[in-house]
């Protein structure tokens, strides 16, 4: 008497050798997903770890700098421009607008108040360049540098070289 074993079927007749494949592809797939949730979290933890480190020593630099350079104690405030909202040139007549809110950075305290003073006609130097904008000189990444890098040399032109340090734009919106 001759023993005959069947192979195990599936459903439709063919052998099944499937669920050994999917066993595999499960452990290739649950591999690869271990490997990138490891990359992903170590990723993080340097990034948060660097990042919290540089933000201490960030923190200290500019306190030491301040107060070597303009004795100890003495802060120089920020000189806050009020937002303003002017029309951009367009070559069809669209009707485009550009709202941009900064502040001004002077070098000193004493430099501040005379910003502070100055501040009308520090805008109104700033109002021919900003309306002369086109839509296209705002596009691109160096666009809010160049900008401010305008704004700077206006506002030194007004208050004398070396007055104010630095412009920091807060909005910069084009509608």
């Amino acid at each position: 008497m001759e023993k005959i074993t069947a192979a195990p079927e599936g459903e439709d007749g063919a052998p099944a050798e499937a669920p050994k494949k999917g066993k595999k592809k499960l452990v290739i797939i649950g591999a690869a997903a271990a490997v990138l949730l490891a990359g992903g979290g170590g990723g993080a933890y340097f990034m948060l770890g660097t990042a919290s480190a540089n933000s201490h020593e960030a923190d200290a630099a500019p306190a030491e700098a301040a107060s070597s350079e303009h004795g100890e104690g003495a802060e120089t405030a920020l000189v806050d421009v009020p937002a303003m909202v002017v029309n951009l040139r367009t070559a069809g007549g669209d009707q485009r607008y550009l709202k941009i809110h900064f502040m001004l950075v002077p070098k000193t305290a004493a430099a501040g108040e005379a910003v502070k003073g100055k501040l009308p006609a520090i805008i109104d130097a700033y109002q021919p360049f900003l309306r002369e904008l086109r839509p296209e000189d705002l596009a691109g990444a160096a666009a809010v540098f160049r900008i401010k890098e305008e704004l700077l040399t206006r506002a030194s032109d007004v208050m004398g070289t070396g007055k104010v340090e630095d412009v920091l734009i807060q909005d910069l919106v084009q509608q």
